[in-house]
């Protein structure tokens, strides 16, 4: 979409960046609100996969309709769209995770997690292959661009597609006691779960954690590229080779350090990705120091090849981080808890990217983007500080002596 620009010359952008991290900052807030009760009511009817299907629906239609953005400046459609699009995708995404317990043995979570990562990024990279051929991002080809979003719709209908023909529901659905509506179950049932809470000591305190990396994370996936345009002044062969190297090294990160964690744990996976992200935004946050090193031991680069080349460390992290996360969640929950587990889970993560984004776009608006940037490592550090506090084998053997009344 195309909005007004600032009337500050050297930062032009703030008032777009501001629109987009409000956006989705809305629709994280919208599945904070309804991630845990959806959850609760899942568990309780067995109706995970009948959900999955509304999210799916939804999105695509959601996302179809930025056909109707027909020209530049009509921002406000394009806003409200984002933000039912994106709501409707983060939900998906807690209701398909709530199928991971059920999928595999615990001791296979973090390998079975990687690949679902790993194949969903090498699908990305076919995505954006697919809407690369609509040209350049110009005033003048606005017509053509705005075939971006039901291109991207109906290539999440189709992949879409072998999930609800081969998935089952797994669980059983309970008797709904007489007068009482599926939403107040679900209430109860949440309500339950935070009382509870203190007996599942190491999910709460890695959902902390958690916290602080998805907040970071929400900044780096929703401003990578914005970073790069406007702070780094990447161009076109950049940015494709950037998203390339994203998604490969995010599917590769996904499926080797599934492998990984299956060997040395979940929680010491996550805090190597955490270690790979501290690494990562410090190398951002110096590349012109770092470009003039390079040129002067005699490697000639650009500053903007060298911000592409960090995102191999930021591709890896990425997948392994999503992927372990998942698998933690999966190995803390009971099974008779899965669906508000993994609603909790989805709770934490939305909240803190939320948190993440209006952060971030307030403070690149106070100062510039670059300095907000750092911000996002210092979340990362106490990500990793709290989770140190985590024990896995305690929390597992939580998970599976849990009985619930």
């Amino acid at each position: 979409m195309v909005v007004p620009a600032s009337s500050d010359q050297e930062n032009p952008f703030e008032y777009g960046n501001l629109l987009w991290s409000i956006a989705l900052a809305i629709s994280y807030l919208l599945v904070v609100v309804t991630g845990p009760i959806f959850g609760a009511i899942t568990d309780y009817s067995a109706r995970k996969k009948q959900f999955l299907f509304y999210s799916y629906i939804f999105c695509i239609i959601s996302t179809g309709a930025l056909w109707f953005v027909i020209a530049p400046g009509q921002y406000l459609l394009a806003f409200i769209l984002i933000i039912f699009s994106n709501f409707f995708f983060a939900s998906g995404e807690n209701f398909a995770s709530s199928f991971l317990p059920y999928l595999g043995p615990r001791e296979d979570l973090g390998k079975i997690s990687g690949y679902a990562w790993g194949i969903g990024y090498f699908g990305g990279i076919a995505a954006v292959a697919l809407v690369n051929t609509l040209g350049p991002k110009t005033m003048e080809n606005f017509s053509s661009l705005r075939l971006v979003g039901p291109y991207t719709a109906f290539f999440f209908l189709f992949s879409g597609i072998p999930t609800f023909l081969l998935l089952r529901e797994y669980t059983a659905g309970k008797e709904k006691p007489a007068g009482l509506s599926y939403l107040k179950i679900g209430v109860e049932r949440v309500t339950s779960t935070l009382k509870e809470i203190h007996k599942f000591r190491d999910m709460a305190l890695y959902l902390v954690s958690l916290f602080f990396a998805m907040a970071a994370l929400g900044i780096v996936i929703s401003f990578a590229f914005i970073y790069g345009a406007q702070e780094i002044k990447t161009q076109k062969e950049h940015e494709i080779a950037m998203f390339l190297l994203i998604q490969l090294f995010a599917a590769i990160g996904a499926i080797i350090f599934g492998f990984i964690q299956d060997k040395i744990g979940a929680k010491k996976t996550f805090n190597i990705t955490l270690l790979l992200w501290i690494a990562c935004l410090l190398l951002i946050y110096w590349v012109e120091d770092l470009t003039t090193f390079l040129t002067g031991i005699g490697i000639p680069t650009t500053k903007q090849w060298v911000f592409v080349g960090t995102t191999v460390f930021a591709g890896t992290g990425l997948g392994a981080t999503q992927s372990a996360s998942r698998a933690i969640v999966g190995l803390f929950a009971p099974e008779s808890k899965s669906g508000e587990f993994f609603g909790l889970w989805g709770l934490s993560g939305k909240i803190a990217a939320a948190f993440g984004l209006v952060a971030v776009g307030g403070l690149q608006v106070l100062f510039d983007l670059r300095n907000s940037f750092l911000v996002v490592s210092i979340f990362f550090i106490v990500s990793l500080l709290i989770n140190f506090l985590v024990d896995e084998k305690r929390g597992i053997q939580t998970a599976i002596e849990y009985k619930e009344i």
